[in-house]
């Protein structure tokens, strides 16, 4: 069983930046994927970042952030982080954590992830 705890949401001006973090705990096999995920109110939950947690750290971003969403891996806290930059108003969401890719789709997925957190809320204002 594997535990996510996202943090480091909250109010935030377009144009800054800030970080997400999301904490694993539990048995996590190496050589897996962590990705970040986003529902605001008016969309589907869409994945937007992923990490490939094996020695390459292989990355995957949806065209809609490339460029100002950034995704890493620290394997001794076993935590991914999301760094925002340059957020906009349409960055409004709450962001989820997942891990452990266990059925086909690809890293960006929902479906393929077996593990989830229970969010964390970023809220842009203009």
């Amino acid at each position: 069983q594997v535990e996510l705890v996202e943090s480091g949401g909250g109010s935030v001006q377009a144009g800054g930046s800030l970080t997400l973090s999301c904490a694993a705990s539990g048995y996590m096999p190496t050589g897996n994927w962590m990705a970040w995920f986003r529902r605001s109110s008016n969309s589907e939950r869409e994945g937007v970042a992923a990490i490939y947690t094996g020695p390459s750290r292989a990355t995957r971003y949806a065209a809609s952030v490339s460029g100002r969403f950034t995704i890493s891996f620290d394997d001794t806290n076993m935590t991914t982080y999301m760094r925002i930059d340059n957020v906009e108003p349409e960055d409004t969401a709450r962001y989820y954590c997942a891990a452990l890719i266990v059925k086909s789709g690809g890293p960006l997925s929902r479906s393929a992830y077996k593990y989830w957190g229970q969010g964390t809320q970023v809220t842009v204002s203009s």
